[in-house]
C-alpha cells in the first residue's frame, strides 16, 4: 500500500512540475532563448530526486567547447541522470519521437533525431549536430547504438563519431572535445544489485516499459555512479576509429571500477 501511495505522489508531482515548466520551455524553444538549455536540467534534477535516484560523481565535466559526451547506455534513466548533472542535448534515433512519454520529453529537450535509414537526409542531420556543438551546446552520444543490460559494455560504433567530425569546420577552436562518461547502477535501497538484479535499474530493449517503470518506482532508492574520463581532442588529424577505441576503453575501465570495485588491468593492457 505504501509503495502505491509513493508511486501516486511521484506521478502527480512530476505532472504538476511539468505543467508549470512546459509552457516556458516551449516558448524558449520557439524563440531560441538560451533558457531552453537550462530548464530541462532543473526538471531532471527534480525527477531524479522524486524517483530516488542518488548520483555519485567521479571527476568533472570538461570545460572545453565544443564538447561531445560519449556514454554507455542501459536505461531511460541515463537521460535523467546526465541531464540532472549538466545542460545537455541528446542524439537519438528517430523512432524515439514516437515513444510514449519519452518521445515527448525528448522533443521538449530539443534532442537531435537521426534517421539512419534515410541517407538523403544525412547531410541535414550532420549539419544540425555541427551547429549545436559550435553554438556551445553539450551533445550526448550513446555510442553503443542501443541499450545493454547494465552489466557489460557493448562495442562502440565508430561511425557514430562522424558527428564530431562534422563539427570541425564550424568549431571556433578547430577541434571538438570528446569526453568518455561511464554510467553504472550499483545499489537499490542500499543493497548491491549484482549481475542478476541489475535489470531493476537497466532497461534492455525487449523489456516492457510499464512494468519496468513501476518496478523502479517501487524500489524507492537507486544509486548510480557517473564517471567523467579525460576528454579526447578530435581534430582533422584524428582517426575516428582510434578515438572510438580509446573512448570505449575508458568507459569500460570506469564501469568495471564502479560495478565490481576493480579495474581489469590485463584486459586494458591487451586492448592498448
Amino acid at each position: 500500500m505504501i509503495a502505491w501511495i509513493r508511486i501516486a505522489f511521484v506521478f502527480v508531482t512530476i505532472v504538476l512540475v511539468t505543467i508549470v515548466m512546459l509552457p516556458v520551455q516551449l516558448l524558449s524553444n520557439r524563440f531560441g532563448w538560451k533558457l531552453s538549455w537550462y530548464l530541462p536540467h532543473f526538471w531532471h534534477r527534480i525527477a531524479c530526486r522524486l524517483l530516488g535516484i542518488r548520483i555519485i560523481r567521479h571527476g568533472s565535466l570538461s570545460k572545453h567547447r565544443p564538447l561531445m559526451i560519449v556514454a554507455n547506455h542501459s536505461t531511460w534513466k541515463d537521460i535523467l541522470v546526465l541531464s540532472a548533472i549538466a545542460d545537455v542535448v541528446f542524439i537519438a534515433k528517430s523512432e524515439v519521437k514516437d515513444w510514449p512519454v519519452f518521445g515527448w520529453l525528448a522533443r521538449w529537450q530539443r534532442s537531435i533525431f537521426i534517421e539512419r535509414e534515410r541517407k538523403r537526409d544525412t547531410g541535414n542531420q550532420v549539419s544540425e549536430v555541427a551547429r549545436r556543438l559550435a553554438a556551445g551546446e553539450i551533445v550526448v552520444l550513446f555510442a553503443e547504438g542501443t541499450t545493454s543490460d547494465g552489466n557489460r559494455l557493448l562495442p562502440f560504433k565508430s561511425s557514430l563519431f562522424g558527428a564530431a567530425a562534422s563539427a570541425l569546420e564550424a568549431s571556433p577552436t578547430g577541434d571538438v572535445a570528446i569526453q568518455p562518461v561511464a554510467i553504472a547502477y550499483t545499489h537499490a535501497n542500499g543493497l548491491p544489485l549484482g549481475r542478476y538484479f541489475r535489470p531493476i535499474a537497466a532497461w534492455p530493449g525487449d523489456t516492457e516499459l510499464t512494468p519496468h517503470l513501476f518496478g523502479v518506482l517501487k524500489e524507492g532508492a537507486i544509486d548510480v555512479h557517473v564517471g567523467f574520463g579525460e576528454a579526447l581532442i578530435y581534430n582533422r588529424q584524428s582517426n575516428r576509429k582510434e578515438i572510438s577505441r580509446r573512448a570505449e576503453e575508458d568507459v569500460r575501465r570506469m564501469m568495471q571500477e564502479y560495478l565490481y570495485g576493480y579495474v581489469d588491468e590485463a584486459i586494458t593492457s591487451a586492448q592498448r
